[in-house]
């Protein structure tokens, strides 16, 4: 008796993919999720396996972003040996050369509206994630220090990594420079200059940095 052919499972690697070339090819965003899986030749509920929305699912890419570019600096042996300072260096090196790689729905994820606050909408999740990684360098930092009082705060520290990587965002998305070498530079000097602040050394850093910023009108 000859077997039944089997259906081949959609993904949700498989979906975001679809997306992300929809939006690149139309330019827009779909207009309902029936037309979108219509174009892909994919049934709704196996949309709906993954995502409840478009929104969802747009949000749900930020979160992938994040996690693959975790899953990078894992492969790293010798990441666990780095100091705080060079983990957070790895992570946002990391991050934006995944970005760069797909830097065409990115800038068209962040521009779709015109408000920039809708835009960031979809970045909850990343939010969050990228806080408890701030957060969780600062715990392990504070186990090795035995007085209460010079000990750093994990939820100060996480805010402020997080205002960091908007910052770099931004910075990115303007920057020009051949292979986004000037991102780079503001990816040392930002990781340096907030741990400087953060570790109260003294404030050449700081002054370094704003001077850069002055220099690339981005102050």
């Amino acid at each position: 008796m000859a077997k039944k052919s089997e259906t081949k499972k959609i993904t949700e690697d498989q979906i975001i993919g679809m997306y992300m070339d929809y939006v690149l090819e139309h330019e827009t965003v779909p207009k309902s999720i029936y037309k979108f899986c219509k174009s892909n030749a994919i049934k709704e509920e196996e949309f709906y396996n993954f995502f409840g929305s478009v929104e969802g699912l747009q949000a749900a890419i930020w979160e992938k972003f994040y996690t693959n570019t975790v899953g990078v600096m894992a492969k790293n042996e010798d990441y666990e040996s780095f100091s705080n300072q060079d983990k957070m260096l790895t992570f946002f090196f990391s991050m934006f050369e995944l970005l760069t790689m797909n830097r065409s729905y990115v800038l068209f994820a962040l521009r779709e509206h015109d408000s920039m606050l809708k835009n960031l909408s979809q970045l909850k999740g990343l939010r969050s994630n990228i806080k408890i990684f701030a957060s969780e360098l600062v715990q392990d930092a504070n186990a090795d220090i035995s007085f209460k009082i010079t000990k750093k705060s994990p939820q100060l520290y996480a805010e402020g990594t997080w205002v960091q990587f908007l910052f770099l965002l931004k910075f990115w998305m303007e920057d020009t420079s051949a292979g986004f070498e000037k991102t780079d530079l503001a990816i040392e000097k930002s990781v340096k200059t907030i741990f400087d602040v953060f570790e109260n050394t003294p404030l050449e850093s700081i002054i370094d940095f704003g001077k850069f910023l002055y220099k690339e009108k981005f102050a």
